[in-house]
């Protein structure tokens, strides 16, 4: 598994057994929303905590990938999960539809451009999985070869590894809605002023094509859950919930991780104990000695 985490709950099994008909889109039990609340403010934080450390450790890079359908909440789950983390270390890049230019290159390319380096923390809201999923329902105008969807798949599976062989963790977050549940926010869209602009029409028009959407999801999630790649399919009828369980496994992968503040040598220390000295004696006799 990614980073050797051991975190399974809503992980998509390695054997290409999947089947995302049985997943939940939402809890067995409602949980209790000042408990979401304050679990998830603890999660936030951590990550916070770990976050710095990663950055400053340098080793390796962490891609947080998002998918799901229309209305599914990838954006509030971003933003209220990433929202303790230094801006400096992280990076959030979202994928419309290709340019002529991006259409000129592989299906990959436009995504490898913006991998993290190591050290950072990048999240792409949408990926490369827009070509086995979106394309695959809407092919239409494309020169697509018979074979195209297992190319694809191959292609996705074998650059994931590449980069978990090159030291960048990679998690994948299809976040799971239910049709009803997106009918309910799609109206919350349109009834209420200030989200009057997130609604798009094509919104409506893709609702009739929903059961195709599940098969290319459910294709795509079987065929690349890998252990140095992991697919976690989260019930996200309930944003709080999932937010919560999107925060706890990018913790637990963190943590898994052990990031750690860089050490200096002896001689490095004994240098910036003389740089120490030199600046104390800049200032007023008696401030920050003992510092």
């Amino acid at each position: 598994m990614a980073g050797g985490a051991t975190r399974t709950r809503w992980q998509v099994p390695f054997d290409e057994t999947f089947d995302l008909r049985q997943a939940p889109t939402q809890p067995d039990d409602t949980p209790d929303p000042h408990r979401l609340a304050k679990a998830l403010a603890e999660q936030v934080d951590a990550l916070r905590k770990l976050q710095r450390a990663f950055y400053a450790d340098g080793r390796t890079a962490l891609l947080l990938i998002f998918q799901g359908m229309d209305a599914s909440g990838k954006d509030s789950t971003i933003r209220r999960v990433l929202t303790g983390v230094n801006p400096a270390g992280c990076r959030v890049v979202s994928f419309g539809p290709p340019s002529p230019e991006e259409l000129r290159h592989d299906f990959l390319w436009r995504c490898v451009r913006e991998l993290p380096a190591k050290g950072q923390i990048g999240i792409f809201n949408r990926s490369w999985y827009e070509d086995v999923t979106i394309v695959r329902v809407h092919p239409e105008g494309l020169d697509l070869r018979e074979d195209t969807w297992t190319s694809r798949l191959r292609s996705i599976r074998e650059f994931e590894r590449h980069l978990a062989d090159n030291g960048t963790v990679v998690l994948k977050f299809f976040l799971h809605l239910s049709r009803e549940e997106q009918a309910r926010r799609l109206l919350s869209r349109i009834d209420r002023p200030s989200k009057n602009w997130k609604f798009d029409n094509s919104d409506i028009a893709e609702r009739a094509h929903w059961d195709d959407y599940q098969a290319a999801y459910q294709a795509a999630l079987a065929a690349t859950s890998r252990p140095e790649a992991p697919w976690y399919v989260v019930p996200a009828d309930d944003k709080p919930f999932a937010r919560l369980q999107v925060a706890q496994t990018v913790v637990e992968v963190l943590r898994h991780l052990k990031p750690r503040f860089p050490t200096v040598d002896e001689a490095r220390r004994a240098e910036l104990d003389g740089f120490r000295d030199h600046l104390l004696a800049e200032l007023p006799e008696g401030e920050l000695k003992g510092s």
